[in-house]
């Protein structure tokens, strides 16, 4: 499972109304693995709909309305255990942003 939440840490809420973008890298580029908005509380939680795969994953997230520096921030990550939960959240303000492995 894959999932994800933002946060506006300038106004230190949770970030709704985010369009997010799962993407899976194959043979000929990236695949459309799953998307979806951030619901009131930041979150994200059926980005995957079908079972998980190993391989290097990209989520994308439209950030404009939360940021005017940074339109769109990508996350790329490795998937290694097809069978574990995989949060990946982003903390976003107007000038930078975080990511980390969450749980």
């Amino acid at each position: 499972m894959i999932t994800t939440h933002v946060l506006d840490t300038a106004q230190g809420k949770p970030a709704s109304g985010v369009a997010v973008r799962l993407e899976l890298s194959g043979q000929h580029g990236w695949v459309l693995a799953g998307d979806g908005i951030t619901d009131a509380d930041g979150r994200l939680r059926t980005l995957v709909t079908g079972p998980l795969q190993a391989g290097t994953y990209r989520l994308t997230f439209q950030t404009r309305a939360h940021s005017a520096f940074f339109p769109e921030v990508s996350i790329t990550f490795e998937v290694v255990d097809a069978s574990a939960h995989y949060h990946v959240p982003l903390l976003l303000s107007p000038f930078g942003y975080s990511t980390y492995r969450g749980s």
